[in-house]
């Protein structure tokens, strides 16, 4: 019997078509699932079991009954760039503006291990960050800032336990007890070697800071958030949506076994597991994305860790839109991009939310962009009526279509992971770069043969570009640093040091917590180098030329 749709199809769309051609030959989104012309009930019923009420189990529609009703998403604009006195200054004009959570982006030297003044780190201090060398630059940082009432976000992977112990040694100096902070580091090593970069140990060594830091925070840090697992550098890389949830899960599923196997119980550190996924520009794919997340994350939490506190199926994630949509040309196009990536986050029920600035295809944002990247946030959330509904787009027919065949995208993905013997020994055969490279490459022909449109880049371009002003780099930067640290090595407690950094070395070479020794470390103004340098010399370091 011929369908109502199969009716609308022979008798209404197809003399049309015949008449006019579409578009497209084929119509797919950006992950190449096939899009129809219409969906509906015939092809995709739903019922109270496809779709539960927001609150309930698997969360598909959001993580809370009331959601953004209740308390709006926090807006957490990434910064950190020159010195800490500098990213300073800048943390306090985002609170001034009505930011109401931080993200620190550190530079590349920090990021690494190295403090400023080594020669590894010269051209690199406080270019694409702050430099965190000790102690110091941490308490300078969050000079006159409350730790207490500000939740603050580290983008930090291989050096994360250090800058979490300098965190807590600052909130210390502050008269602030540990128990009473809160924010979240990122330290998602694995996803370094699959798509970044900014890696130092070994696999296995780092994944032991990991574990080190979930036991640590479950005791001392119940507000503390021990991972952000990333999709968002895989997606920057050229990851589809499906491959961003499959290998973000996979990895996932890999720190959880590290953490079981060590001796932890799920539901002792699965509630403060979060994620980091991005924001792209196919607002309802990502709408979907999103969704998905939610529904797959909980399902793998009840049935494959058997967790038991609700906290523990809950996926909470943070999202940032999307820097390789940024373009050069035209960086005003750039603000309608973000506003339609952030649409998608709110969409999705994000917990909190990064708006890209305009201008940071050509440099560090300036002070206008950062406020119109936040104000981006703000209209949103106060004047587009969308924080007023939990999930509006729930129910829709194309939408539950794409939440259903994006996580069956993803499902496959874990499972052949899972069956190359978990995340970990996948990257050891290359399978998510080469996959990742694959998308990426399918990506950028279909730009440069047109079969994909990019304002501004490889269609409706401009002749005479706008001149944009950018944030200039301050080129003391670097003898700040460097001259902070020859006064830090000849002012502090020499036979401390000494002693602190020896305590490091045997407890690396033992199997005890590390995280204590380091912020003992920390308090006894050893540098961030240094500790990295210990580290180092245990545990090895990590060589990409090797690893294969």
């Amino acid at each position: 019997m011929t369908s109502k749709k199969e009716q609308w199809e022979q008798n209404i769309l197809k003399p049309l078509t015949d008449k006019f051609s579409e578009r497209k030959n084929d119509f797919v989104t950006d992950s190449g699932l096939p899009i129809d012309t219409v969906y509906s009930e015939e092809e995709n019923p739903i019922d109270d079991a496809r779709l539960p009420l927001p609150g309930e189990y698997p969360f598909t529609r959001g993580i809370q009954p009331n959601m953004y009703r209740g308390r709006l998403w926090t807006m957490r604009q990434y910064s950190g760039y020159s010195t800490p006195e500098a990213t300073n200054e800048r943390f306090k004009y985002l609170l001034e503006n009505g930011q109401t959570g931080l993200s620190i982006a550190f530079d590349l030297p920090t990021q690494i291990g190295y403090d400023s003044d080594d020669s590894l780190a010269k051209g690199e201090v406080g270019k694409v960050g702050v430099p965190i060398c000790s102690i110091l630059d941490m308490q300078e940082l969050f000079n006159g800032i409350p730790m207490d009432q500000v939740s603050t976000s580290m983008t930090i992977n291989a050096t994360a336990s250090i800058m979490l112990a300098m965190y807590i040694a600052t909130a210390k100096s502050q008269g602030i007890s540990p128990s009473e902070i809160s924010g979240t580091i990122q330290n998602d090593i694995l996803k370094e070697y699959i798509a970044r970069g900014t890696y130092s140990f070994p696999p296995k060594e780092s994944m032991r800071l990991v574990v080190d830091s979930f036991t640590y925070c479950s005791q001392f840090l119940p507000k503390w958030n021990t991972i952000s697992i990333s999709g968002y550098h895989m997606r920057e890389a050229g990851a589809s949506a499906t491959q961003e949830l499959g290998f973000t899960f996979a990895n996932a599923i890999e720190y959880i076994n590290q953490a079981i196997n060590s001796g932890l119980k799920i539901d002792d550190f699965a509630p403060r597991i979060s994620f980091f996924f991005v924001a792209q520009n196919n607002l309802l794919e990502e709408v979907a994305k999103f969704r998905a997340a939610r529904k797959l994350w909980a399902q793998i939490m009840k049935d494959r860790f058997k967790a038991k506190d609700e906290r523990s199926l809950k996926l909470r994630f943070h999202t940032q839109t999307a820097g390789v949509s940024l373009t050069a040309q035209q960086p005003d196009n750039n603000v309608v991009r973000c506003t339609i990536q952030a649409l998608s986050a709110i969409l999705g029920g994000t917990q909190s939310l990064h708006v890209n600035s305009k201008d940071e295809a050509l440099g560090l944002p300036t002070e206008d962009a950062v406020q119109l990247s936040l104000r981006t946030q703000q209209i949103i959330a106060h004047e587009s009526g969308i924080a007023d509904v939990v999930d509006p787009l729930g129910g829709s027919y194309y939408i539950e279509t794409l939440t259903q065949e994006i996580e069956q995208g993803a499902l496959e993905y874990i499972q052949k992971i899972d069956s190359i013997g978990g995340a970990v020994a996948a990257i050891e055969t290359g399978f998510q770069a080469n996959e990742i490279g694959e998308s990426a490459y399918k990506h950028q022909t279909e730009v440069e043969n047109k079969d994909r449109i990019v304002v501004g880049v490889n269609e409706f371009n401009d002749p005479n570009p706008s001149r944009v002003d950018t944030t200039v780099i301050d080129s003391s930067a670097e003898a700040s640093q460097t001259l902070k640290l020859q006064k830090l090595r000849t002012n502090r407690n020499k036979s401390n040091v000494t002693q602190s950094l020896n305590k490091l070395k045997q407890t690396a070479q033992g199997t005890d917590n590390l995280i204590p020794v380091i912020i003992e470390c920390a308090e006894n103004f050893c540098t961030t180098g240094e500790i990295s340098s210990v580290l180092r010399e245990v545990f090895g370091e990590y060589d990409s030329n090797n690893a294969f």
